[in-house]
């Protein structure tokens, strides 16, 4: 653990107000789900607590069966990270930040299909551009996107591989409810 210096008051009804500097650097926001952990030294350590990254075994294996239907690499992602990949390397991208670009796309909660022209990275830090992305909802919550990226052909994709994003999209929103 790494010491910030901030110190907080716990009020009279047990809030701590956590720091906006570091809600912003941890991409904690309003209603997110903090998981809390004590150690044996008197610590209290919150977690941000990611639905879809308890589901990442089982994402992996789904982005590998979405990506060997469509021939097209496919990545989970929860609200902040990739956890689940098929069709790239994994040591790529596995636990790689979203990007800006695609956070506003779940924020917008549509489907989101790039003209042949139109370039948006999904994950920070390497050039993997979207072909579509589609946000994954729970219980009216984003809490992450099925994201099937471009390859070097650059094409439109297939009605029926944007479709399938969708369905893959639901389906995994029905199993974190």
């Amino acid at each position: 653990m790494k010491a910030t210096g901030i110190v907080r008051r716990i009020d009279d009804l047990g809030r701590v107000v956590i720091p906006k500097e570091i809600r912003r650097t941890m991409r904690i926001r309003e209603g997110d789900p903090l998981e809390i952990y004590t150690g044996t030294g008197g610590e209290v350590v919150f977690k941000k607590y990611s639905p879809m990254g308890e589901l990442s075994t089982f994402a992996a294996e789904y982005a590998d069966a979405l990506s060997g239907s469509t021939n097209l690499s496919v990545i989970i992602c929860d609200r902040d990270h990739c956890i689940a990949a098929a069709g790239v390397s994994k040591k790529d991208v596995i636990d790689r930040a979203v990007s800006s670009d695609l956070e506003k796309i779940c924020e917008e909660r549509r489907t989101k299909i790039c003209e042949t022209n139109e370039v948006i990275y999904a994950l920070d830090g390497v050039d993997f551009e979207i072909c579509i992305a589609v946000p994954i909802i729970s219980a009216g919550d984003i809490t992450g996107a099925v994201v099937f990226l471009r390859n070097e052909k650059a094409v439109r994709p297939f009605e029926s591989d944007i479709k399938l994003a969708g369905v893959a999209a639901k389906f995994l929103g029905n199993q974190t409810d």
